[in-house]
């Protein structure tokens, strides 16, 4: 597990690093120049590339001209674009832009005369993780030209114009190959759109880590491959009960898919057992999909409070909504679990646009309750249009998390999962591939099974969606992104917790 930081938590650990160590800015900013440039001599040790260093006039442009006297040391052919005014320099980015002059290194201000191909290498070092406004006017500019060369584009810190604490677009964003950021990698690098303007992320040690954090507590952390060791361990001296009991209600009138793949997913998994509760027109279907299934049963005439109160009490984690439609039985079947479980819970699809018309209902469950809402489900859940919350994903999941006490698992192209007490976990797994039908389902009996197998919840959802995420990525490798279905997805899990990885 590693931090991921906020602009805000970045700046303290620099204050730290240089109040309370004593470590000079001038120090740290050599360090990160250097980092930058071994990047660049990792892809081109021949030294014989032109390159265009874009910089600013603050401590970012810093870096960048102190990357450019390293890379001129060393043979490159270097010039600086520097656009700003001098006189708004910060003390390191003027001691610098005096140092390159000395030097002999070539600074330009005007980008009408740059060439789309002169050079071999563009990097950006306008803007660094405190931009706080839009980017417009002369370096909005710089920006779209220097997009428009050809050539290979390398980010220092992190690309001019992303939003360090979102990763929106501000104005105008630089579209990096490579972005070598320092210390942490920040919030905004995680999420999309600034994460596909970073293009591939590599966090360089300059002298700022865990010892600069001090009193800062980062809410924000990404699941890494060391952290499946949370999974539940499996034991000689076992049985089918000992990995736990999962209740799924799942499925509608001759609409069974979502349950089976439900079920399908959370025996790979390694739940003990899975009792799938449906429609009774889904009983044959559900056997000839899922063998291993046990399965309950209602139709139209079923006392639903009486039901869900004889099927609760058998369960150790319970999974609600997938396939279930919308009928006044499957809300009153939603109503009575909640009311009635005393087992972890987790409501997916249908349970959740059930929710969406009756959110007091979210407050009234008796249990924990984890929901695992894709964008259009969180804005009926909200009340916020979907395009407003995946402007600002990570602040949606964990208001929403805070304001209703439960786990929220906000699905995206990078999941953020919000825990109440303000931990939150974003998901780097997964590809584009998962963006199939039943893709939720899946992910809802690996939470489940983990659930059912006694793992914490607010350990069981972040580690469930690292987990389908890490299914989906095997299972692309295996038939390919394109042709990637829900069902390979279920496949890819052994991939993934086999012995041999």
């Amino acid at each position: 597990m590693r931090y991921i930081l906020s602009s805000a938590e970045m700046q303290q650990c620099d204050t730290n690093t240089m109040n309370r160590y004593g470590v000079p800015l001038a120090v740290l900013m050599e360090r990160a120049a250097l980092a930058a440039a071994e990047e660049i001599d990792a892809r081109y040790p021949e030294h014989t590339v032109r390159v265009l260093l874009a910089c600013g006039v603050g401590n970012n442009g810093g870096d960048g001209l102190a990357m450019a006297r390293l890379l001129k040391l060393r043979g490159y052919t270097v010039t600086i674009l520097f656009p700003g005014k001098e006189e708004k320099c910060s003390v390191e980015a003027a001691r610098q832009l005096g140092i390159v002059r000395r030097y002999g290194i070539p600074v330009i201000s005007d980008i009408s005369g740059l060439s789309a191909d002169g050079y071999d290498v563009i990097a950006d070092a306008l803007f660094g993780i405190g931009l706080s406004r839009d980017i417009g006017g002369i370096y909005e500019a710089v920006i779209r030209t220097l997009n428009d060369m050809q050539g290979w584009k390398l980010a220092v810190d992190i690309p001019s114009g992303i939003s360090a604490d979102h990763g929106g677009v501000m104005g105008a964003a630089f579209k990096a190959d490579q972005t070598v950021t320092f210390g942490f990698a920040k919030t905004g690098q995680m999420l999309y759109p600034g994460a596909g303007y970073c293009g591939e992320l590599i966090v360089k040690d300059i002298g700022i880590d865990a010892y600069s954090l001090f009193d800062i507590q980062p809410e924000v952390r990404v699941l890494e491959l060391g952290d499946l060791s949370l999974l539940p361990a499996r034991q000689a001296d076992s049985n089918k009960g000992t990995y736990g009991k999962l209740l799924i209600f799942a499925g509608s009138y001759n609409m069974a898919g979502a349950a089976a793949f439900s079920a399908r997913a959370a025996y790979r998994t390694g739940a003990g057992l899975v009792k799938v509760v449906t429609d009774v027109s889904n009983r044959e279907i559900i056997q000839t999909l899922v063998p291993e299934a046990i399965l309950a049963v209602y139709d139209g005439k079923t006392d639903m409070s009486d039901f869900a109160g004889e099927q609760v009490g058998w369960a150790d984690a319970i999974v609600l909504g997938p396939g279930l439609g919308l009928s006044r039985q499957a809300e009153e079947l939603v109503r009575c679990v909640l009311l009635k479980a005393k087992v972890p819970c987790l409501a997916d699809a249908d349970g959740l646009n059930i929710l969406s018309g009756h959110r007091d209902w979210i407050a009234d469950a008796k249990a924990e309750l984890i929901l695992t809402p894709h964008l259009g489900e969180m804005s009926r859940l909200s009340g916020k249009p979907a395009d407003e919350i995946k402007e600002n994903i990570l602040t949606a999941a964990r208001q929403f998390a805070k304001q209703y006490n439960v786990i929220t698992v906000l699905k995206d192209a990078r999941t953020v999962t919000a825990l109440p007490d303000g931990r939150t976990f974003i998901n780097t797994t997964g590809n584009h591939g998962m963006a199939t039908a039943g893709s939720g389902d899946v992910l809802t009996g690996i939470i489940g099974a983990l659930l059912g197998q006694k793992v914490p919840a607010g350990t069981a959802a972040p580690l469930g969606v690292m987990l389908h995420g890490m299914a989906g990525d095997a299972a692309a490798e295996r038939v390919g992104k394109t042709s990637l279905t829900a069902s390979d997805l279920t496949e890819g899990i052994p991939a993934v917790l086999s012995p041999d990885r």
